[in-house]
């Protein structure tokens, strides 16, 4: 065939191409446009005939509601303009309010925590506190939600309270500034043993990164020879802290995370060369409920050989969500990508419905909730490994793939006996009540014992009183055979109450077997080769 032969039938196949390719742009363009034909149809009909008169602006708002629920993805929604600010203020972790955390229980609003160098603090409230009476409205009724609305607002306003306090007759009152409130990222940081440096990050607020790099020089300087990171629990935030937490460990140049979306794009992010501690041992700890920029440090560190991982799988929320701001006030937060650590991995994991289990001891011992069986990997083992898609770390480890960053060393949280699961889910749909009748009896107990308290049978004694008050069914037999189960819950809020989390954290540590195994792992190893090597040896 010649060449103009070939060029002409080219132009040919291109010219019946063009009518098939505008064909199917005019059945796409067609269908949009008919589809919004019969959504104005149906809003006008609904908005001039329905029964009850309905505004069209909240038809409108349920409609894009609706549009974002057909989407099946519990991570995007559409934002109301209070619902747009909250999130704005929670995601950054500074806000204008007043420095408290508050918990309803019961019919009460309760202040469960006062944060320090706050208007809370500096007015004297304490944990405890009832808040009554908010800007002239009784809080009667009312969700933690509905008071926060109120107490948050432009830094520099002022807010009025009344509280009651137990033991105290006449109400306090308050009026209150409202200042940007700096909630920790990492509350404490310990030295354990002398020589173990151990650090909570409890989310990845504006000023995680800065936190986290400021904790790890103090342990330093106190001698420390081996850091471990915590982010059990830690449901995630700013993913740029992620990065930047991540960067302060690793060579510049290295990859943290990449980022790809529907057209296939990816985005890397890559470490800037802050390395700030580039010789220590590191051990990061997760399990089922670290989410988000938690699996983000975690699985960088893992890929690069820069920390060993102890626990058990992350949750697996890989997806990227972006806030788009619409006019009026409104956002929309959309699932738009999916992360991926540097070897490759995933980090998104499909979610299956939770199932009851074999309740951990840590998550029983935090008291009933009504969701206390969801726990998600809390008792895996090693053997689970084997059903996972396996990559390689920088330095040619396995690790493994299926969602989630799976640690180096799983080790299962400590569970409780049957009848003690029994009775922790028998008082799980009166969790409010209960964890009430806990938080009341640390405040009567403030002040009154010292750090290494032993628990009291009248201490059992008085807890069923109360919830017997409170018409809570105990059943006899459950609550005898578990009064270790209580011992604990009551030992562990009077503790926090009185001496705060670090020193609750000290007492617990002995029950912690992943803490545990961390511990003797990064004892033992004096660099971070050591670590692995050592890990590889405890689970042969």
């Amino acid at each position: 065939m010649s060449m103009s032969s070939a060029r002409r039938n080219a132009l040919i196949a291109a010219s019946l191409a063009l009518p098939i390719v505008a064909g199917g742009w005019i059945l796409q363009e067609r269908a949009t446009r008919d589809g919004a034909r019969l959504f104005d149809q149906v809003l006008s009909l609904v908005s001039d005939r329905f029964v009850d008169t309905v505004g069209t602006a909240s038809l409108y708002e349920k409609a894009a509601k609706g549009l974002i629920d057909q989407l099946n993805d519990p991570y995007s929604e559409l934002l109301s303009p209070k619902a747009a600010e909250r999130f704005s203020a929670t995601s950054t972790g500074r806000y204008g309010g007043v420095g408290m955390q508050i918990e309803k229980q019961q019919e009460n609003i309760v202040v469960v925590r006062v944060f320090p160098n706050t208007p809370a603090e500096r007015a004297g409230i304490v944990e405890g506190d009832r808040i009554a009476v908010v800007d002239t409205m009784s809080t009667r009724g009312w969700s933690t939600q509905q008071v926060s609305d109120v107490l948050l607002g432009t830094p520099g306003t002022k807010v009025r309270a009344r509280f009651s306090r137990p033991g105290v007759a006449q109400p306090i009152d308050h009026q209150l500034t409202r200042a940007i409130i700096n909630v920790p990222a990492v509350p404490y940081a310990l030295m354990l043993d002398g020589k173990i440096g151990y650090l909570p990050l409890l989310t990845f607020n504006e000023s995680a990164s800065r936190e986290v790099a400021a904790a790890a020089d103090r342990l330093m300087k106190q001698g420390a020879r081996g850091i471990i990171v915590d982010v059990r629990d830690n449901p995630g935030g700013i993913l740029e802290q992620a990065l930047s937490i991540s960067d302060a460990f690793l060579n510049s140049g290295q990859e943290i995370a990449s980022v790809r979306g529907r057209d296939g794009a990816t985005q890397k992010f890559q470490a800037q060369g802050r390395n700030r501690f580039p010789a220590i041992p590191l051990v990061v700890m997760v399990n089922g409920y670290s989410a988000s920029a938690s699996e983000i440090v975690a699985g960088s560190l893992q890929d690069h050989d820069r920390a060993l991982v102890v626990g058990t799988t992350s949750y697996g929320k890989g997806l990227v969500q972006s806030v788009f701001p619409l006019e009026g006030g409104y956002s929309l937060k959309l699932t738009t990508a999916k992360w991926f650590t540097p070897s490759g991995r995933s980090i998104q994991k499909d979610r299956t419905p939770a199932r009851p289990g074999t309740l951990p001891a840590g998550v029983a011992a935090r008291a009933p909730q009504s969701d206390i069986d969801e726990t998600p990997d809390s008792l895996e083992q090693e053997s689970v490994k084997k059903n996972r898609p396996t990559f390689r770390s920088d330095a040619g480890r396995i690790v493994y793939g299926g969602g989630g960053i799976t640690p180096d060393v799983i080790v299962p949280e400590d569970t409780i006996s049957t009848v003690e699961q029994d009775f922790a889910r028998a008082l799980a749909p009166k969790g409010a009540i209960v964890r009430a009748a806990l938080y009341d009896m640390a405040l009567t107990l403030k002040g009154k014992i010292t750090p290494d308290i032993q628990p009291k049978p009248e201490w059992r004694e008085e807890f069923l009183r109360r919830l017997e008050k409170d018409s809570v069914a105990v059943n006899p037999k459950q609550f005898q055979a578990a009064t270790a189960l209580v011992d604990r819950w009551i030992t562990h809020q009077v503790i926090r109450q009185s001496f705060g989390d670090s020193t609750l954290f000290r007492r617990t540590l002995a029950e912690d077997a992943q803490m545990q195994k961390a511990l003797e792992l990064i004892r033992k190893g004096q660099t971070q080769q050591d670590l692995f090597t050592l890990a590889r040896a405890s689970i042969k």
